[in-house]
């Protein structure tokens, strides 16, 4: 046999707030509350009517469970229903005290983003770490700064003019394409050169290819620059700084 019951709870420090709004309400509060304690006692005399020990623990014997519904109303039992275990729980002794909180299952999003969580609250714990083992000043990290940007810089600079290279060279090379089928209108003109066509097409992919170069190092300068402020402004934290 299986006792359980359900009731809406109202702590008794707030009946004083409750007379405020009205003895209607703070009547049928308070009877709601006193349903709760009624229910409660009810269920523990039932434990004791069946023979069992009143548990000061939850290895001592009976004990009553304490859940909410999908609807949130709270229910007592000798046990949880199935429907409902994998939810929030409390176990009551027979003195109606908490003895043991159970907290709701998490769903695989929830423990998903708990360990992304813990992930990075340990990538930030080495990152702190690798600062304060690497630097001793916030000179330093200016230094290494200036030196890897003025490096990229000057990547950036040959790059740009190598692509400025190559897209003169196209141009001339387009030109010189007019005089050859496809690209003359005129009903007479040769066909274009295998040799053209072909260098005409590794041109076309060189220049590409510098292009996606010099975007990518822009890139990396941009990302570079925001990365040593953080570090910067983080070893300041880390060092009590202004």
């Amino acid at each position: 046999m299986t006792a359980a019951c359900q009731t809406e709870e109202l702590p008794l420090e707030n009946a004083p707030e409750l007379a405020h709004n009205g003895g209607g309400l703070l009547e049928d509060r308070f009877l709601k509350n006193v349903a709760s304690i009624l229910c409660l006692g009810a269920l523990l005399a039932w434990g004791f009517a069946q023979g069992a020990p009143a548990p000061q623990s939850s290895k001592d014997g009976r004990v009553l469970y304490k859940w909410l519904d999908k609807d949130g109303v709270t229910h007592y039992g000798d046990h949880v229903p199935p429907e409902y275990a994998t939810q929030e729980q409390h176990v009551l002794n027979s003195q109606g005290y908490e003895i043991r909180h159970q907290g709701a299952q998490k769903s695989a999003e929830q423990m998903a983003a708990d360990d992304q969580k813990r992930l990075d609250a340990e990538q930030r714990q080495i990152r702190d770490q690798n600062l304060l083992n690497t630097y001793a000043s916030v000179q330093e990290i200016e230094r290494l700064r200036d030196q890897r940007l003025t490096l990229l810089a000057d990547q950036i600079k040959v790059t740009n003019q190598f692509l400025e290279t190559l897209n003169g060279r196209m141009k001339k090379m387009r030109v010189d394409s007019q005089r050859y089928k496809p690209y003359s209108s005129d009903p007479k003109a040769p066909s274009m050169p295998d040799q053209m066509a072909e260098d005409l097409v590794r041109l076309s992919t060189d220049v590409h290819t510098q292009e996606q170069n010099l975007k990518q190092k822009r890139s990396e300068e941009a990302t570079m620059s925001i990365q040593f402020e953080s570090d910067i402004d983080r070893f300041k934290e880390l060092k009590h700084m202004q």
